[in-house]
């Protein structure tokens, strides 16, 4: 706090405002008119500016005989009391800003000036201080008088003169300046206290320790009437032990409580006037009728109840705002009303540009695949069927990759359809984080606008609440509870889009909605789930929650629903959301060689046609390849689309078709040695390098092996893999990587095969390799070994104890020959298994 200072303002330091000067005498004739006809004007010498909190800062101002302070309130603007609040304000720039403030409108308009111009010019007082009390929008003006006039008479004379003369300053046009006289000890704090409309009188004693008087409400009416029109007046409780003795004074307005704690704080009220034989005095204080910040107070001080309720209100705000928005462009995503490529003016441009230019690779793949759909009519045709049909199941179609399947459904199955849905499961279960897989599923079904960074922090302050407070305030969420957000729109999404093409003039117009639905299949949205159970991870989040919104859409009647899959265990996973249904299936395989062979035929027979130039069809000969061998390749190459695809682009570069074949199948067995059994970085494989190797072992010499054999070799069953442990894990993980094929029967595993027709031949060419298959040979062996080696030890360590019995019964004796037998065989396999590696060693030192 700064040192008390007093400025005086100097009318003589203004040339134009220069006075004569006076003699001491001239101050008893203050307002009379002088020789030369003018006003004595010598009493206007004034201090305009003091502290605002008294003489030295005691907090009061002192007056002595002939001496008296006028309180003038509406000087200032009681709404910027505010600006008092901000804890680096310091009080000597408060009058710099109120005089900046008034300046912007009125520049002359000092607020002080307007003291200046209240009091006239022929009241004969002269002013000595002027202290401004801004959060109470007046001023203190003490002033002296002459012996002649008392202070009283001092007062009316002002106050009847701003009667007469409104001054109104430009802040409050409405309401003109009042003016009363001190009669108290006025308090004037800095302290965070401000106006109100409600004043608590305490009465205390004027002398220490001596006794106070309760004034009544009729007393205390008479002493602050003249102020201002009282509302109310509470006395304190009569029970009440609270000391000093209190009452509230609730004023009509907050100037006039402003005026009566200022002009009558500190009054001592005497014994005729009320206030007792030895007196009392008054002292008036600011009383907030309702307690300021009492809700923010009572929202800090309940965490636990407020967090949880801000959260579930700041979700049903998102959900009023955002969902509608969302499920328009749910529904947008699935009409296809955004796509440009069903828009008739691009359609136009496109027809008009195909007659210009040719599109031959585009051609070449639509005559090669008509080919397929030819053979595979019957298949289209079942699946349009079941889509005209009510049926609370699945369509699920189930193929290897290369199949076909998703041209199958959206190319043929649903061509021309407009409100499909195509939700793709492989970017959405391999995004990385929860923010990710959320934006990749918010992306597939067209769900905008989508905050998935909100995610982490929501995430954070729900850590912060559960430290601070020790429980969670609800701002985040789980990516189960998101996804469920995302497919909850896009099933309302659905079903507008099914009810879109009702009417009201249908037959079925007096039905429900979920009675017309069942009973109009056919109007129902198409919803294709691709690459479900991408990872063969059934137990993932993702997988889980598009399998419940399916059966919800299904039994719902609000959506037809296919799954395609390359996974033969699919059912695992969708019996647990239609548990009691039994679905629609469809196993797509390879295409026969007929058919493949007809399907290279028309790619190279269209690229040969759109050729610029050719008038004349080219020869096999001219074509460099032999339709000949080609039939021995496609029996080479099986008939899976992506392999016959790779070998028509191979032949119109001009390969022969045996020498297209022999890389194909190079090519293939490459990649097994890379992926399956050279692999150094192990990863999260659920297989051993050595069970990979005994599936490629076998599968080069048989075709297909029986299942239950593969799962009681010893590889499979004792294998030293941690990871590998589990046979059927291990021959599930394979064959979803496509090493190896399973085919079921009566819905169990039955035999084995290769992954892809052309791994038979692959598998030949890895086992024709004398080294590799030494190497790997050896390590099948090493591990038999080792297996052989724990059993001697278990058959040792069990004869050891029987050996140890004081007494063998006789009981014990077939055990032991048992056991022995078991030691003999188990030797009689490490011997045989040693001489075995020791020629692969020696193959694996000789060659390259």
């Amino acid at each position: 706090m700064q040192t008390s200072r007093r400025i005086y303002f100097n009318p003589t330091s203004i040339p134009s405002l220069r006075t004569p000067r006076c003699s001491r005498r001239d101050f008893y004739n203050a307002g009379e008119v002088t020789r030369s006809g003018r006003r004595n004007n010598a009493r206007r010498g004034i201090r305009m500016e003091s502290t605002e909190t008294g003489e030295n800062q005691t907090g009061h101002i002192s007056a002595t005989s002939n001496e008296a302070i006028l309180f003038f309130d509406n000087i200032f603007p009681l709404k910027l009391t505010w600006l008092l609040r901000l804890p680096w304000q310091a009080e000597r720039d408060l009058p710099d800003l109120l005089r900046r403030f008034n300046n912007q409108t009125l520049s002359t308009f000092e607020p002080l000036t307007l003291v200046k111009r209240a009091i006239p010019n022929s009241v004969p007082m002269k002013i000595t201080e002027i202290l401004p009390r801004l959060k109470d929008g007046g001023a203190f003006v003490k002033f002296s008088h002459p012996d002649g006039i008392t202070a009283k008479e001092i007062e009316g004379l002002v106050s009847r003169y701003l009667k007469e003369n409104p001054i109104k300053p430009w802040f409050s046009p409405f309401r003109r300046i009042r003016s009363n006289l001190v009669v108290g000890k006025p308090w004037l704090e800095d302290l965070y206290r401000f106006p109100s409309c409600r004043i608590k009188v305490e009465f205390v004693p004027i002398s220490p320790g001596g006794p106070a008087a309760e004034l009544s409400q009729e007393t205390l009416y008479s002493l602050f009437r003249k102020y201002g029109k009282l509302a109310e007046i509470s006395s304190q409780p009569s029970d009440s032990k609270v000391l000093p003795k209190f009452a509230y004074l609730d004023f009509a307005r907050m100037r006039h409580a402003i005026m009566a704690r200022n002009c009558m704080h500190g009054i001592k009220v005497l014994e005729a006037e009320g206030g007792g034989a030895a007196g009392t005095e008054l002292r008036l204080s600011f009383e907030q009728k309702m307690k300021s910040h009492w809700i923010w107070d009572w929202l800090a001080s309940h965490p636990r109840v407020v967090i949880p309720a801000v959260a579930a209100l700041l979700a049903t705000a998102a959900t009023l705002v955002f969902d509608p928005i969302r499920t328009f462009f749910i529904k947008a995503h699935v009409d296809h009303a955004f796509h440009i490529r069903d828009n008739r003016i691009y359609k136009w441009f496109k027809s008009q540009a195909t007659d210009i230019f040719t599109f031959r690779l585009h051609r070449s793949e639509e005559a090669g695949l008509g080919a397929i759909w030819d053979d595979r009519k019957q298949v289209i045709d079942q699946l349009q069927t079941w889509l005209m049909e009510t049926a609370d199941t699945f369509i699920v179609v189930q193929g290897p990759r290369g199949s076909g399947k998703r041209e199958l459904i959206l190319d043929q199955a649903l061509k021309g359809r407009q409100n499909t849905l195509l939700i793709d499961c492989k970017p959405i279960q391999e995004a990385r984080g929860d923010s990710a897989t959320i934006s990749a599923a918010a992306a597939s079904v067209g769900y905008r606008p989508v905050f998935s960074w909100m995610n982490s922090i929501s995430s954070l302050i729900d850590l912060a609440a559960q430290g601070t407070i020790g429980v969670k305030s609800g701002f985040s969420e789980t990516l189960d509870a998101q996804l469920g957000k995302i497919w909850q729109n896009t099933a309302t999404a659905l079903k507008q889009v099914a009810l879109h093409s009702r009417k009201k003039d249908d037959k079925d117009a007096a039905l429900g909605d979920d009675d017309w639905l069942e009973a109009h299949p056919e109007c129902r949205p198409v919803v294709v789930i691709d690459n479900f159970l991408h990872k063969n991870e059934e137990s993932s989040v993702v997988y889980d929650k598009i399998a419940e919104w399916s059966a919800g859409l299904t039994m719902g009647n609000i959506a037809h629903v296919i799954f395609l899959t390359n996974d033969i265990s699919y059912s695992k996973s969708l019996s647990r959301a239609l548990p009691d249904r039994v679905f629609r299936q469809i196993a797509l395989g390879d295409i026969t060689p007929e058919v493949a062979k007809k399907f290279v035929l028309t790619h190279l027979d269209s690229d040969q046609d759109d050729t610029p130039g050719n008038d004349v069809k080219l020869t096999a000969g001219q074509r460099q390849y032999d339709i000949s061998e080609l039939d021995d390749c496609i029996e080479v190459l099986g008939g899976r689309l992506t392999d016959l695809e790779f070998l028509a682009r191979r032949l119109k570069t001009g390969q022969t078709p045996k020498r297209a074949i022999a890389e194909i199948i190079e090519q293939s067995a490459s990649e097994i040695m890379k992926m399956y059994l050279l692999t150094v970085d192990k990863g999260d494989r659920k297989w051993s390098p050595e069970q990979a190797w005994y599936l490629v072992k076998s599968l080069a010499t048989n075709e297909i092996l029986r299942y239950n054999e593969v799962l009681l070799s010893n590889t499979f069953a004792s294998s030293l893999t941690p990871s590998a442990s589990n046979g059927e894990a291990v021959l599930e993980a394979l064959s979803a990587v496509e090493l190896i094929g399973i085919k079921t029967h009566n819905g169990r595993p039955q035999t084995i095969k290769a992954g892809k027709p052309v791994y038979q031949a692959a598998f030949r060419q890895l086992t024709e390799d004398r080294v590799l298959k030494s190497r790997l040979d050896l390590a099948i062996l090493t591990e038999l070994s080792k297996i052989e080696t724990k059993s001697i030890d278990k058959y040792e360590a069990e004869l050891n104890m029987l050996g140890s019995l004081p007494r063998q019964p006789r009981e014990v004796g077939p055990r032991i020959n048992f056991l022995l037998g078991k030691l003999a065989a188990s030797q009689q396999k490490v011997e045989a298994w040693e001489k075995e590696m020791g020629v692969l060693k020696k193959v694996l030192m000789d060659e390259y």
